[in-house]
């Protein structure tokens, strides 16, 4: 079915820190793309893994994020994106002093339902076994 979302519409999750707008899910795309809203703070970032079922695209929009692909570090700034197929080890973190806001893209769906688990975990510092053991039932593992 068509979509048509208005600036700030979507489902808002506070997954670890990363700070997520859904706006589209497997369900809204047959599965074949999940399209999700990043804004986060400076030092926010994700540890080095490798998804084994996705690829994804981060499009930064504002801000700048220093990603690290395989063994290549590289910072980058609106208008600038890195496409991480799946097997890739990679990981990204917010720097500079103003918020970054991403646009995720993540090929096939289904990352959204692992996000959706992380985000009911309790307030406080994440249990890491917890963390990797429900990112391992979606085939990613950390390195």
């Amino acid at each position: 079915m068509p979509k048509l979302m208005m600036a700030g519409e979507g489902t808002r999750l506070n997954v670890l820190g990363d700070h997520q707008c859904i706006k589209l899910t497997g369900k809204d795309t047959d599965n074949q793309y999940t399209l999700i809203e990043q804004t986060n703070e400076p030092g926010t970032g994700i540890p080095r893994h490798v998804h084994t079922r996705e690829d994804e695209v981060f499009h930064v929009l504002e801000g700048a994020v220093e990603f690290e692909v395989d063994a290549e570090v590289k910072t980058l700034q609106a208008g600038e994106l890195a496409y991480v197929p799946r097997g890739t080890t990679h990981s990204f973190r917010v720097v500079g002093t103003t918020k970054a806001k991403v646009l995720l893209s993540v090929f096939p769906a289904g990352l959204e339902d692992m996000f959706q688990e992380l985000a009911q975990l309790t307030a406080g510092p994440p249990d890491f076994a917890v963390v990797a053991e429900i990112c391992g039932r979606y085939g990613i593992t950390f390195v």
